[in-house]
């Protein structure tokens, strides 16, 4: 055995107890997460825990659905050479419509779920709030975070829209505590509304008009691109409630 080298052997009792502990890990911080998730919500929303965390269990599961709405078709594809002058199939127009159009969708839980439940937010603050003021405030946080969104959001060819995870969010949760002048129920829905708003009007409606040059399938409004940064500064915005 060469010097330095330690081998050390482990007997399946200790390989059991190590796969419980991962499994373990693996199961509890998602829980832990829905459940930290669920009692923002809860605070915000004033939904009961339990309809909170399964309202957040919906948002998840509802991300992997996206509804075709449009197809924009475009006018030229970039033909890779391969120095025999051959077109190859893959870009040749079929009856999908091959990579010559491109499917816009809107993702249901990330962009549908999340606009009703804003609507619904925007109508019970002002149930206890200046309606008018309010309207301001969640207007000038919303162009705010469409600028940052609209600035940071990457249109990568061949792989679609791309918005940064926490900027746009933490933005908005800026936004909110600076026009509401504290933490509560006012800067939690001023941050909700506008994360939403912001982010799919700056990351994904702005960046429509080019989506004809990414050379991709399909466009999601609130999808993959930009889910993750709705999701992440929906549950910033409702842990400042």
């Amino acid at each position: 055995m060469p010097n330095g080298i330690r081998v050390y052997s482990a007997g399946p009792l200790t390989i059991l107890a190590l796969i419980i502990v991962i499994g373990l890990v693996v199961i509890i911080v998602p829980l832990l997460f829905l459940g930290l998730a669920g009692k923002a919500i809860t605070n915000l929303v004033g939904l009961s825990w339990l309809t909170a965390t399964a309202l957040v269990i919906l948002i998840l599961v509802c991300s992997l659905v996206n509804i075709p709405v449009w197809k924009i078709r475009r006018e030229t594809v970039r033909i890779p050479h391969d120095g025999t002058g051959q077109l190859p199939d893959a870009f040749t127009t079929g009856e999908d419509g091959g990579f010559w159009e491109t499917t816009i969708a809107v993702n249901l839980g990330g962009a549908i779920i999340p606009l009703a439940l804003s609507v619904y937010l925007l109508y019970r603050a002002t149930l206890v709030m200046n309606g008018n003021l309010l309207y301001l405030q969640v207007t000038a946080a919303t162009l705010i975070v469409a600028a940052i969104a609209f600035v940071t959001t990457r249109a990568v060819v061949g792989v679609g829209i791309r918005a940064p995870l926490f900027i746009p969010g933490l933005t908005a949760l800026l936004c909110g505590m600076l026009l509401a002048g504290n933490m509560g129920l006012s800067a939690g829905v001023i941050a909700f509304v506008s994360a939403t708003f912001g982010i799919l009007l700056g990351a994904d409606i702005a960046h429509l008009p080019h989506v004809g040059d990414l050379e991709v399938l399909q466009v999601s409004i609130g999808g993959a691109g930009t889910f993750g940064a709705i999701f992440i500064g929906c549950i910033l915005s409702a842990f400042i409630a």
